[in-house]
């Protein structure tokens, strides 16, 4: 199941991860959080849907469909994220893999304070990991460096950070996975060009795509980052923004 923002241009929020969890062989359960005025530079405008009409879906999805992980991006407002920690408090067992989005790559918010502290307070401490980019983890954690941000984020009851390295500079990204009591393990793919529109939706999708299908989390970070490797690969020219990666690509592992 996925809550996220539409983006009208198709390169982030909910058709990312739309086509991300099909191409990894999901059935993707969208539930629109908030209506973005976006293209591929850039987000100009967002105005959230009903909270009250998104707990409705939730509750006539979880009567008759099987739910086996749950992706989140943009919100839209704190009571959005409340409907959804409500609904998740009675669902221990589900994954919650939770992309923290609160900018747009050209600088367009996508989050206030108090929707940041809703999901800090309630989300956070119940997500499997979250999948933040270097800016935003050293924001959220209130910490200079992305180890010492993930440190004070997992303080703070996060079970898992993965600090995602597309924004980073050189020839490999990096992404690292922090988990308490647990050694930091990375993952390294080859930069290609500069940044991408949806890259990160896509990473998280593709990562609860994978939880979905029973992979271990490791596992699932593992063959998401193949997915997402490809997908940069065949990048889109969509508009006159960033690349779009083009989710429908071959990518290295596929089956």
């Amino acid at each position: 199941m996925i809550l996220s923002g539409l983006d009208p241009s198709g390169g982030a929020g909910l058709q990312a991860d739309i086509q991300a969890v099909t191409a990894l062989g999901g059935h993707p359960l969208p539930v629109l959080s908030c209506l973005t005025v976006q293209d591929t530079r850039n987000v100009y405008n967002a105005a959230p849907v009903d909270a009250d009409l998104i707990r409705q879906q939730l509750e006539a999805l979880a009567g008759d469909c099987r739910i086996d992980a749950v992706k989140t991006g943009a919100m839209g407002n704190a009571a959005v994220v409340s409907v959804l920690a409500d609904f998740l408090d009675q669902r221990p067992d589900l994954p919650l893999i939770l992309d923290p989005v609160i900018k747009a790559a050209g600088g367009g918010d996508l989050a206030d304070e108090e929707l940041l502290t809703a999901m800090k307070t309630r989300l956070f401490p119940r997500a499997e990991v979250i999948t933040p980019n270097g800016i935003e983890l050293t924001m959220l954690g209130d910490r200079e460096s992305e180890g010492a941000a993930a440190d004070a984020l997992m303080h703070q009851g996060c079970a898992g950070v993965l600090a995602t390295g597309g924004h980073g500079t050189g020839p490999t990204i990096t992404n690292a996975l922090y988990r308490p009591e647990h050694p930091v393990r990375y993952w390294q793919i080859e930069r290609v060009g500069g940044e991408y529109h949806g890259t990160g939706c896509t990473l998280a999708a593709a990562i609860a795509a994978g939880r979905a299908a029973g992979l271990t989390l490791e596992d699932a970070i593992e063959q998401a980052q193949h997915f997402v490797a490809g997908a940069i690969n065949h990048a889109l020219a969509v508009g006159q923004g960033q690349p779009v990666p083009d989710r429908g690509a071959a990518w290295p592992g596929e089956s």
